[in-house]
């Protein structure tokens, strides 16, 4: 998730949802921002037992793989973007499109509603996808607070990249640098920019995962059919599509490796959790029941 966080097009919340960690996280994410409402009024009982609810095996093991990802990620990713983006993008383009089966396949019930949402979030990301990249800037720290606010969202809803957005609006690089650098004032307040969007968020996006699961999912698998503009190999400066030039090949060989990297990916991790003598349906008959 760190990596892909790293990644302009890619969503950290995309890989969570591959790896059969997404709900464990916001819903963690969730009952740790009522814990610390509950500690704020003096309800200490209450912010125990919200503290108790969060699933600290997945929580902890996650948060400190991705703070370690993205400081490796930032040295590693900056240069293959900038020196190899049509390879680099041929990679991602084939993982995204092979994740989206993950959402789509939860969806259990596809009716006329949900297909409605899919199409409608796919129609949304696509055209946010194709804004042009923004100039690098040099921003006022209150900017970086307010766009760290807004990407943070990426992290919780597959689908959305923040590190595109950062792009879109010229903090990707910046960030990166402050990243290299250890620039601690630029990360403290880029943090905390995080922390507000993420509280502002993530409880809402809980709600509609436990009162509006099938809804949620198809607007998920839309943003990331809609996303793969972002990762097309082949564009311009300007993000303009363009055709597959004569070196094609290696390309899509490089899209279709990753894309059945993904589906090995997802056919391990189901056999994984499918008890033997049980059926992945039933499995997910269970999980309903358990959301409920």
């Amino acid at each position: 998730m760190g990596v892909a966080e790293t990644v302009p097009g890619v969503s950290g919340g995309t890989v969570a949802l591959v790896l059969g960690v997404y709900e464990h996280l916001i819903d963690g994410a969730g009952h740790v921002l009522s814990a610390v409402r509950s500690g704020v009024a003096g309800r200490r009982h209450e912010a125990q037992e919200h503290l108790r609810r969060v699933h600290w095996a997945t929580v902890v093991p996650v948060a400190v793989g991705m703070v370690v990802a993205v400081v490796l990620a930032a040295q590693v990713v900056e240069p293959l973007v900038t020196d190899h983006p049509v390879g680099t993008r041929a990679v991602f383009f084939g993982l995204v499109l092979g994740s989206i089966a993950v959402p789509a396949m939860m969806v259990r019930d596809w009716r006329a509603g949900t297909v409605g949402v899919a199409v409608v979030a796919a129609v949304v990301a696509f055209l946010l996808s194709g804004l042009p990249p923004g100039g690098e800037v040099q921003p006022a720290l209150p900017v970086v607070a307010l766009a760290a606010a807004v990407a943070i969202c990426a992290l919780v809803l597959p689908g959305v990249s923040g590190s595109f957005f950062l792009l879109t609006v010229g903090l990707y690089q910046p960030t990166l640098a402050a990243v290299n650098d250890r620039d601690l004032v630029y990360l403290l307040v880029f943090a905390l920019g995080a922390l507000v969007g993420l509280a502002s968020f993530v409880k809402v996006l809980q709600w509609a995962l436990l009162h509006h699961h099938a809804v949620v999912l198809a607007g998920m698998s839309g943003l990331m059919a809609g996303s793969l503009r972002a990762l097309w190999p082949w564009q311009d400066e300007d993000r303009g599509l363009l055709p597959p030039d004569d070196g094609a090949l290696p390309v899509v060989a490089l899209a279709v490796g990753a894309l059945l990297l993904v589906a090995a990916t997802v056919l391990l991790q189901r056999r994984y959790d499918t008890p033997a003598g049980s059926t992945g349906t039933e499995r997910d008959d269970t999980a309903g029941r358990h959301r409920g």
